[in-house]
């Protein structure tokens, strides 16, 4: 090749002309930017000191876009004069054997090899041997052949798809070599732009995340579909792969390259057996996002309504499912070198009923309607209402929903973006709580490009093709889990585990238990919460699992992708987020409300020891994190809420939840806790009351009796002098509620069982009885200083009304 670096001495001429673009008009006008030594120095120094290397790459760089602009168009030209893509079609219709299936052949089973017979024959039966022999054989090659004709599977098989690809080695053996290739290429391609990289370390690390993420988004689009899902789900958790890495394979769930929009209404026509323009009133040209199995396009009803249309890729299904089984086989071997005894193909097989699921729109449209149904009553859950009549196997019609999406909100750094995206994140995670705990229909797919955030409280979601149904002990075995892991119950952790179907009958419990307890011992705790994220906790829970040959239910995979993909989100919108802390509100609020025996175990387990003596530690952590969330005020009503804040104004965080605990108790809705004090063992709740620990609730009772005699002192006295005596509006607002205290016969049930325990120990007796008694002089002396100050307030009125008339008679 030529030099292109031109001598010191020359000059470099501009030519107002246009010059053909010629290999060697590229190559000058490359060289024409270098005029001297002077500034090629500067160039090189500004390069880092990369010398005639980087020079080298930037030709050659140049010289290979040039070549990819020449190639473009000729390929362009060559596509339509020799009709390449129909060319293409064939091909690849060939090589899948498509023109040989036949959907309506039908099968019996297949018949034995012929087996040889030497009776002693004549000639003649002989040759009738042979002949009838040669039509057994015919026989047997013809039904051979005919195994051809069998098509995919339209549901997915594991066993018909094994055997649709096994008659089809030579596409397996290709798609592997497209693998393998891709991600060599991917390779070469990472380690040429890593030559020429910035002088700083963090910014060549960061360019360096960058470029990988650039490389591995190319390789996966052009891999298809399956890879796409792939890059989709590694986007969600940047915690894992990194955020320059995260944010270029975010582009993946809504930025990929669409198909033609001529095959997109070739096949809309095919569904419906019509024209596009009588099936819609206007459809937009160009799709206004395209994901990895379709792309939709805007479009509007005779009847008026905004849609979203969404088109299926043509030629989708043969592509997945071969991918799903190459994985499968992959499991198969790693499932031998590893020696599982789990089968580890079925994550293979639960993989490709989900996928290949979301090819059947019929399916995501029934799968919609139900969740719709089943999330009815939740407010802040918004869904896009379904046309059936415009839906059909591969187009899916649906209304048009306005929202601004995770992707766009992190694009825009700015305080009110960052305000929608916490509160899409707050309301996400309260509504996969909902559905995983309440509903058990639990969106499986939530990655950004599937979220929109609609308005302040509210979320949507879309695209439910993939969707995971919970059982219901499957539901309180993840509740019960999520609070053992809170409380550092590992014992009950694993009982969690086994209800979860995730232990296998056999395995050693005890050795388990404490393989589990030394993993995650290592946890750290603030605030009563696990400092770790989900998802390190799910890893140490799973390294166990592992070693003990425990298996991996189909819907506890979906519900880890869906709230990983939720918790990657809630990273990358707030570094500082905690999963559990964010949860455990809703947990406590599940656990208070529903009077179910199995939430009822779950919170005598927190509550209780096996002595069944109450814990007030655990009850004060329990009700600490909800009052602090201000999810345990919303139990309470309004009247009480009101009251309950403006008591908490003039106290601390002890005052408030102490206050909290006394109003829920009596409160309608505080039957599960009135439950739980019946069932406590007596002498530990006196305990409990005579505790320094409980030295606020004391306080709160203490003003609960001085309301209660200050309102009986005021009614005597007022009858008794004739006094109009005002309450107070804090004790006014609160007096009904704490008489319901006394005249509640659960809580003199309580009182006296606990009573009647606490006997049977007097030291306790005598400590209750003096609590008892500094409780009530305190409380005594309180209403009386109410009460003082009432009557002088009321002399004072009726002396201030009686100088105003004799001020008025003297007038």
């Amino acid at each position: 090749m030529a030099s292109v670096l031109p001598s010191p001495a020359a000059t470099v001429l501009c030519s107002t002309g246009i010059a053909p673009r010629t290999r060697e008009n590229h190559l000058n006008r490359s060289s024409s930017h270098v005029i001297s030594p002077q500034k090629k120095n500067q160039k090189l120094s500004k390069n880092g000191g990369g010398g005639g290397l980087g020079n080298v790459v930037e030709v050659v760089q140049k010289d290979v876009a040039f070549l990819k602009a020449g190639l473009g168009k000729g390929l362009q030209w060559a596509n339509k004069a020799f009709r390449i893509p129909e060319v293409s079609k064939s091909v690849e219709d060939f090589i899948w054997l498509r023109n040989v299936e036949d959907p309506q052949a039908a099968f019996a089973p297949p018949p034995s090899w012929p087996q040889p017979y030497y009776p002693e024959i004549s000639g003649v039966d002989l040759f009738m041997s042979d002949l009838k022999a040669l039509e057994v054989y015919f026989g047997y090659f013809y039904y051979r052949s005919k195994m051809w004709t069998k098509p995919l599977p339209e549901i997915y098989d594991a066993e018909e798809v094994a055997e649709y690809f096994t008659l089809r080695p030579h596409v397996v053996a290709l798609r592997l070599l497209e693998v393998f290739t891709a991600f060599v290429s991917a390779t070469i391609k990472f380690r040429i732009s890593s030559i020429s990289s910035a002088a700083d370390e963090d910014s060549r690390e960061k360019a360096s995340d960058y470029n990988f993420g650039i490389v591995l988004k190319e390789t996966m689009l052009n891999l298809g579909p399956t890879f796409i899902k792939a890059g989709q789900s590694l986007s969600t958790r940047p915690d894992v792969i990194g955020y320059e890495i995260s944010k270029v394979l975010s582009e993946l769930h809504d930025q990929i390259p669409p198909f033609p929009r001529a095959e997109a209404m070739k096949i809309i026509e095919e569904e419906f057996g019509s024209t596009v323009e009588t099936i819609f009133s206007y459809l937009s040209e160009e799709p206004v996002a395209a994901a990895s199995f379709g792309q939709v396009y805007k479009a509007s009803t005779y009847d008026g309504f905004d849609v979203a249309v969404k088109v299926q890729r043509p030629n989708l299904r043969h592509g997945v499912v071969r991918d799903i089984y190459i994985l499968r086989i992959g499991l198969g071997i790693l499932q031998k070198i590893l020696k599982r005894k789990n089968d580890l193909r079925l994550y293979a097989d639960e993989l490709g009923k989900g996928l290949i699921g979301e090819l059947d729109y019929n399916l995501e449209a029934a799968n919609a309607f139900e969740f719709m149904e089943v999330h009815s009553c939740y407010s802040f859950i918004c869904l896009p209402k379904i046309f059936p009549h415009l839906s059909k196997k591969r187009v899916l019609t649906m209304e048009w929903m306005d929202g601004d999406s995770p992707n766009e909100l992190l694009s825009v750094y700015s305080q009110e973006s960052n305000k929608k995206l916490l509160d899409l994140v707050k309301n996400g995670v309260e509504a996969s709580l909902v559905q995983l705990l309440e509903t058990g229909l639990m969106h499986a797919d939530p990655h950004p490009g599937n979220l929109r955030y609609i308005s302040p409280g509210k979320i949507g979601f879309l695209d439910f093709g993939l969707v995971c149904r919970m059982e219901t002990k499957h539901r309180f075995a993840m509740l019960a889990s999520i609070v053992h892991i809170v409380n550092g119950d590992w014992t009950s952790l694993v009982n969690d585990l086994t209800e979860m179907d995730v232990i296998r009958p056999g395995t050693n419990i005890t050795r388990f238990t404490l393989a589990l307890e030394d993993s995650l011992g290592e946890l750290k705790f603030s605030n009563g919460m696990p400092d770790a994220m989900f998802s390190q906790v799910l890893s140490k829970i799973w390294s166990v699992a592992i070693k003990y040959h425990c298996r991996m239910p189909p819907y506890y995979i979906l519900v880890l992708r869906s709230l990983a993909s939720l918790e990657g989100l809630a990273v990358a919108s707030d570094p500082t987020f905690k999963t559990y802390e964010a949860a455990y509100p809703y947990v406590v609020q599940k656990l208070l409300l529903d009077n179910s025996a199995a939430t009822r175990k779950i919170l005598y387990s927190v509550v209780f020891n096996k002595s069944r003596e109450f814990q007030w530690q655990r009850l004060a952590v329990f009700l600490r994190v909800g009052a602090t969330r201000k999810v345990m005020q919303s139990l309470v009503p309004l009247n009480n809420r009101t009251s309950l804040s403006q008591s908490g104004n003039g106290g601390g965080p002890d005052a408030n939840l102490a206050n909290l605990a006394l109003r829920l108790v009596v409160s309608k809705n505080g039957l599960v806790l009135r439950r739980l004090l019946m069932t406590a063992d007596g002498s530990s709740l006196v305990k409990a009351l005579v505790s320094n620990e409980a030295s606020s609730y004391r306080q709160q009772l203490c003003k609960a009796v001085a309301d209660i005699l200050h309102r009986s002192m005021c009614e005597a006295l007022g009858k008794a002098l004739n006094l109009a005596i005002a309450k107070t509006p804090q004790v006014s607002s609160t007096e009904n509620e704490y008489e319901s205290i006394l005249r509640d016969r659960r809580i003199r049930v309580i009182f006296f069982k606990s009573l009647n325990s606490a006997k049977k120990n007097p030291m306790l007796l005598f400590r209750l009885c003096c609590t008892s008694f500094a409780l009530f002089f305190v409380a005594s002396a309180v209403a009386c200083h109410r009460v003082s100050i009432a009557i002088a307030e009321a002399y004072l009125d009726r002396l201030s009304y009686n100088s105003r008339k004799i001020a008025v008679a003297a007038v």
